[in-house]
């Protein structure tokens, strides 16, 4: 199998952007506000509903990042809720 490197400014980029392996960002609510969230949240059937919702919203040419159409406060309490790993 064959790797792909990276150059290191984009990796630099990368962990500028605050987003740790195996996390992505999401923005929230009308404000957009930008949380961090690990990938294991994608097998969660309460998250899945969630980007149901986002893909209706705002279809697959949303060039502005994953955005949630949820009460901020609202996914704070989901997230709160999950398990860390």
């Amino acid at each position: 199998m064959m790797s792909i490197r990276l150059p290191l400014s984009i990796l630099a980029k990368k962990q500028a952007a605050g987003v740790p392996k195996g996390h992505f960002a999401v923005y929230v609510g009308d404000s957009r506000k930008r949380f961090v969230i690990p990938t294991s949240y994608l097998k969660n059937p309460t998250f899945q509903a969630l980007l149901r919702k986002a893909e209706e919203e705002f279809g697959f040419e949303h060039h502005n990042g994953l955005t949630i159409p949820c009460n901020e406060d609202v996914f704070q309490a989901f997230t709160a809720q999950m398990p860390c790993a």
